[in-house]
């Protein structure tokens, strides 16, 4: 008996360390065995850094919270983001991405419609996912971007819906301000479109350049067109310079922006006034420091042991459930057994439903046309003693609009 049993428990030997070995992810770029490294795309300079900087700050704290807490993605592997400036130039970031992608398991951000348009096609080419952060409607349908949050479209429906049918703006004259880049594109189609639905023509379109400091041209134009209320996808100094100069003219129309556009700073400035009386802000989620909302309240408690000394900031809580988003998709690769570029989308393609526990609405993923993002947004009012100056005003709002906005 002692030959055969010798057999057997060799046998067991090795068929225990193949099994082990199948445990255990093979190297791919960007991961060691040890440590996941993702990529970053941000403006850390220029004037969008006041988005790119808390944006990054909320990626970092999800993943220095799972390194610590978790033992990183599947308790074993750590997260590492490496970050690179792009001061929101489409060239800029073009050739970071080629400076990091051969090092990186993914893009955990790349902020900024016209920058990820610009990236695309290298990552199809790479074969590589990045998360955008931005929300146009144009990433849904693309195979290698992992998309969060509810497109600018559907809160442009969403917040056009509800002027129309519940804040009297049946016959009132809306029109459009936006940026003269993809950003303000993706903002116009979604104006456009909530248009169409409802039965509202857009009375007016006015567009600026990114850099412009005088307003008046869009101004008297909109000013000119009667306009009651104006959607704007603009950036937050371009708010306030537009809002300043439409003040001065004693144009005063129902403003509503992207958050993109929103700075806290703006409830306590020198327009804080017109701010509370005619603003509102397009987002998600709840307001800072609601402790019903889950989500809210993980990332408060996380926020107090890990980076204490960070102020309330809208840009910040993206960045953390955009971090969150990446970390799921890496969990199922782990599963998997597999980092490779193939292998992140397949764990993309396969990871079921993003769950945010409310800080944004939840995702379903699958092959690109298959994927169902949120409808819901949140719509918010101007509010000095809150801790971004924004009181929620409907909370996941949801609308006829926005549900029938068709992504391409």
């Amino acid at each position: 008996m002692r030959r055969p049993t010798a057999v057997v428990i060799a046998l067991l030997l090795a068929a225990a360390v193949t099994a082990c070995g199948r445990d255990e992810p093979s190297a791919a770029p960007g991961f060691d065995g040890r440590t996941i490294k993702v990529g970053v795309l941000t403006p850390l300079t220029g004037p969008v850094a006041a988005v790119g900087k808390p944006l990054t700050a909320g990626g970092q704290l999800y993943f220095d919270w799972l390194n610590a807490e978790r033992g990183g993605v599947a308790g074993r592997y750590k997260v590492e983001l490496v970050t690179e400036d792009t001061a929101y130039r489409a060239d800029t970031a073009l050739s970071k991405y080629q400076k990091l992608k051969d090092g990186v398991v993914l893009f955990e951000q790349a902020l900024g419609t016209a920058i990820v348009k610009n990236l695309v096609p290298s990552l199809d080419r790479d074969g590589i996912v990045a998360s955008p952060a931005s929300l146009a409607a144009d990433w849904v349908r693309q195979r290698h971007l992992l998309a969060v949050g509810a497109p600018y479209q559907v809160q442009f429906a969403n917040a056009l819906d509800y002027y129309v049918n519940d804040a009297g703006g049946r016959d009132r004259r809306v029109c459009f301000l936006g940026v003269a880049n993809p950003y303000g594109d993706a903002g116009l189609a979604g104006l456009e479109a909530a248009a169409r639905a409802l039965g509202v023509p857009v009375a007016a379109t006015a567009r600026y350049n990114q850099g412009d400091t005088a307003f008046t041209a869009p101004v008297n134009q909109l000013s000119d067109a009667r306009c009651d209320a104006v959607f704007m996808a603009t950036f937050s100094g371009d708010t306030s310079r537009f809002v300043g100069e439409a003040e001065s003219r004693q144009f005063t129309p129902r403003y509503v922006v992207q958050a993109t556009g929103w700075d806290p700073s703006l409830a306590t400035g020198p327009l804080a006034a017109v701010m509370a009386r005619s603003l509102w802000v397009m987002g998600e989620g709840t307001e800072w420091g609601d402790r019903r909302v889950k989500g809210q309240a993980d990332m408060l408690d996380r926020l107090a042991r890990f980076a204490p000394g960070q102020a309330p900031d809208y840009y910040f809580v993206f960045g953390y459930y955009q971090a969150w988003a990446v970390a799921q998709v890496l969990e199922r690769a782990a599963e998997r057994n597999d980092f490779t570029r193939p292998g992140i989308v397949r764990a993309m393609e396969s990871v079921g439903t993003l769950r945010f526990d409310g800080l944004s609405g939840d995702y379903a993923y699958g092959p690109p046309a298959a994927r169902v993002p949120p409808r819901a947004s949140t719509l918010f009012s101007v509010d000095a003693a809150k801790p971004l100056g924004l009181a929620a005003l409907e909370v996941n709002l949801q609308t006829d609009a926005a549900r029938r906005y068709v992504f391409p």
